[in-house]
């Protein structure tokens, strides 16, 4: 029996813990409450292949068209063919998605070709699956839950990842060895001023992991999310919606999407996104309109209560007049670089869900894959560590492609960095669009920020400057136009950049 860390509390996390406490011993860490992570969020659903009149193969054309020719087709096949066991052990496990008629409904999405997307309480699917998984873990045994604990750094002996260095609510350091550390802690919407991400998605994950050596893949892929409530904290929209009908509008009440894409409202996400970030800029920065009233407030309050009370809340009936919207940081394609089997290219420790970089997502992610990816990955990372012959093995080397190196970015004479700062300078230079002269003056200024402190908040600060740097790094390198990395300079997709661009940083001996 060994000793597994698992870093993050979302549905990879919870799926690794529930699975490799079978025969390990594990603690789950989660730096706020258990329930909390990007998971207790998901609106739209969760995409499967699983009726009659879809097929694997449709789900996997969707998922790699959606991508832009850096999805890895066998580790997508892998996502879509696992899926539906996936799904089925998730109602095993007590989620309750929900049905029509007896049967398991489904809704459609921007980019794919047929309803596939089960969602449960409506629009509250995040939260079903994490209340069902959360209960799971608290009976399960050999699991103990460090809540409100905060991952600094890994330790790292002989070249192997051997524990986690911890910071308590008090602020107190202390060490926790293991056998195998799993990341699970999701991504970096902190990154900007205007997210759907909560305020824990501060790219813990990944920063330590880089600092540790190991390397990251795709980090120039953001998504944007179309549409988020065009106010404080930027309430998330589902793209359900515009699945089931509505519409968007400029602010003279007129589509025009339908100029922009074939597939109007459900286009890819990155050319929505764009497309409204357009018509804002016609309109001097307004946001644009969602109508939903088609719909009829009925079927809005009962497909989609959450939203239904979120807009009501912020004082829009939306069954009877469009509610305003903006695009946000949604999220990260790239990340912690891994294999089939999360395993990273550092041994001893391994990355599922948002904090790691399968390969399935490509340039950008297809609505509602997020949730599977974390699924199917968290289940067979749990089932590499469930086989101890297979566990104790020599670590598989990666494939021998290019790999950037960073300096350390160490600068004494810089200022700390400054949060709000830094996401607005990523927001306006990294954002949804790109170009040479913002990304070196991202540069510039990142360069002259140091980290600084030693509170949590302190070092959450210091990882998205981390990410960051290395964010602007492969943009800057990546000089066409491709997914959701778009450069107006370079507006083109180019066959000379069909590949992945991978990244680690200087390490000390």
């Amino acid at each position: 029996m060994s000793e597994v860390i698992i870093v993050g509390s979302g549905i990879a996390g919870l799926i690794a813990a529930i699975e490799t406490s079978r025969q390990h011993v594990v603690t789950l860490i989660t730096k706020a409450e258990l329930s909390e992570s990007n998971t207790r969020y998901a609106q739209g659903g969760i995409a499967v292949a699983l009726f009659a009149d879809d097929s694997v193969a449709e789900h996997v054309a969707d998922t790699l068209r959606a991508g832009a020719g850096l999805s890895c087709p066998s580790v997508v096949e892998v996502l879509c063919s696992e899926g539906p066991a996936r799904v089925r052990d998730l109602i095993r496990l007590g989620v309750e998605f929900d049905r029509r008629n007896g049967e398991l409904a489904r809704g459609l999405e921007a980019a794919h070709s047929r309803p596939r997307v089960l969602h449960a309480g409506g629009d509250a699917t995040g939260f079903a699956i994490e209340s069902a998984l959360v209960h799971a873990v608290r009976s399960a045994a050999n699991i103990t839950i460090l809540e409100h604990t905060f991952v600094k750094d890994l330790i790292v002996r002989d070249r192997k990842v051997a524990g986690v260095e911890i910071l308590n609510e008090a602020g107190e350091a202390r060490s926790l060895s293991a056998d195998a550390v799993v990341l699970a802690s999701g991504g970096a919407g902190q990154l900007y001023p205007h997210t759907s991400n909560p305020s824990v998605a501060t790219g813990d994950g990944s920063a330590i992991a880089l600092r540790a050596g190991a390397e990251l893949a795709d980090v120039e892929f953001y998504q944007f999310h179309p549409t988020t409530l065009a106010v404080p904290g930027n309430f998330l929209i589902s793209e359900a919606l515009r699945g089931d009908g509505a519409v968007l509008l400029d602010s003279e009440g007129h589509r025009f999407m339908q100029a922009v894409h074939p597939d109007a409202e459900l286009a890819p996400r990155d050319v929505v996104a764009r497309g409204i970030a357009e018509q804002m800029a016609k309109q001097n920065g307004a946001p644009v309109f969602l109508d939903a009233s088609a719909l009829g407030a009925e079927f809005l309050k009962e497909r989609f209560p959450t939203i239904d009370a979120a807009c009501r809340t912020y004082g829009f009936d939306w069954a009877v007049q469009p509610v305003p919207v903006t695009p946000a940081a949604h999220y990260w394609m790239g990340g912690v670089r891994t294999d089939e089997w999360g395993r990273t290219s550092l041994p001893g420790l391994f990355a599922v869900g948002e904090v790691a970089c399968t390969g399935v997502h490509g340039a950008n992610r297809l609505a509602s894959n997020s949730l599977l990816e974390s699924l199917v990955f968290a289940w067979r990372c749990a089932s590499l560590l469930l086989n101890e012959e297979t566990f104790s093995k020599a670590w598989p080397a990666f494939s021998k492609s290019e790999v950037h190196v960073l300096p350390a970015e160490e600068n004494s004479t810089a200022t700390p960095v400054d949060r709000a700062a830094l996401q607005k300078l990523m927001w306006e230079t990294v954002g949804i669009y790109r170009d040479a002269s913002g990304l070196k003056r991202a540069a510039e200024q990142l360069r002259g920020w140091r980290r600084d402190g030693a509170t949590v908040s302190d070092c959450e600060t210091a990882n998205l400057l981390d990410l960051a740097r290395v964010m602007v790094a492969a943009a800057n390198m990546r000089q066409e136009s491709r997914g959701a990395h778009w450069r107006n300079d370079f507006p083109e997709t180019l066959q000379s950049f069909q590949h992945h661009q991978n990244f680690r940083r200087e390490v000390s001996a």
